[in-house]
């Protein structure tokens, strides 16, 4: 309930997310039916970087100004729609609204009072965008599975409790099991790799299969202490996402990462 994105909006987290999520949508619309995309910790939609929570931390001057200022062109189709939400930072649920087509339907789901609030101005009007004061991880059973039968999660949590990345894993089980067709992406921090490790184990427990892991270090993630870059976990991604992220990750990777960092993108559980 304390979590704001916004102290850390257009940082390099957001910057491997938001890229990866606009191809992991445009995947998604290869077929002509429509899809739910739920969004279980939704933020506040967009974000003002110049003023407030996000020019105190500045964090978005290392991510999303670097990025735009080297303007690669693996990720134009992103930074397209970054520009034309200016002078506000997209975040997911903006830029999945951007995208969205007639067939397709949002639930944004945010716990924080006053950011649900804000999605909701944000949204006013548009039937096909339902915004849900709830807590995202109660969300997975209640809206899976979705009357359109094929869907797209984002999970993103503020990773602030020391169970979160258990929880994570239970969600991403539960999000398959109750649509099993369905593609779930969720953000990781990246500091180091026992965190990292012990989600694949518990994911293997669970026995979720078709796991993609997409990385971008910006430093060798030793230090425990430190975010040294962030990942993409997609279970069930749609086909030729992977052979698609693979540029977009190097071009991240060359803007943003240190002289000891990199990308790397494999398959981490099979189908």
């Amino acid at each position: 309930m304390n979590y704001r994105h916004a102290f850390h909006a257009g940082n390099h987290g957001d910057c491997l997310k938001h890229a990866a999520l606009v191809w992991l949508l445009r995947a998604m619309q290869r077929k002509e039916a429509g899809f739910l995309y739920l969004d279980t910790h939704a933020g506040v939609g967009r974000y003002d970087l110049e003023s407030g929570s996000a020019a105190r931390t500045g964090e978005w001057r290392e991510g999303i100004a670097r990025v735009l200022a080297a303007d690669p062109a693996p990720l134009a189709d992103w930074l397209a729609l970054v520009r034309a939400s200016r002078p506000a930072y997209p975040g997911s649920p903006a830029l999945a609204a951007m995208l969205a087509r007639p067939q397709d339907r949002l639930a944004l789901c945010e716990l924080h009072p006053e950011d649900a609030a804000a999605l909701r101005r944000m949204f006013r009007g548009n039937n096909k965008i339902g915004v849900h004061q709830r807590d995202g991880w109660e969300a997975l059973r209640a809206l899976l599975p979705a009357p359109e039968r094929r869907a797209l999660v984002l999970i993103d949590p503020p990773y602030e409790a020391e169970d979160e990345m258990a929880s994570l894993a239970a969600g991403i089980a539960i999000a398959r099991a109750r649509m099993p067709g369905a593609a779930v992406a969720a953000w990781l921090p990246l500091k180091h790799r026992a965190p990292q490790a012990g989600l694949l184990g518990d994911l293997a427990q669970h026995g979720v299969r078709d796991l993609v892991l997409a990385e971008l270090a910006l430093r060798p993630p030793l230090d425990p202490a430190r975010l040294n870059g962030s990942a993409m976990l997609i279970a069930n991604p749609p086909f030729g996402w992977e052979e698609g992220l693979a540029p977009i990750l190097a071009a991240l990777a060359a803007v943003l990462a240190e002289p000891d960092g990199g990308w790397e993108l494999r398959r981490v559980a099979d189908e």
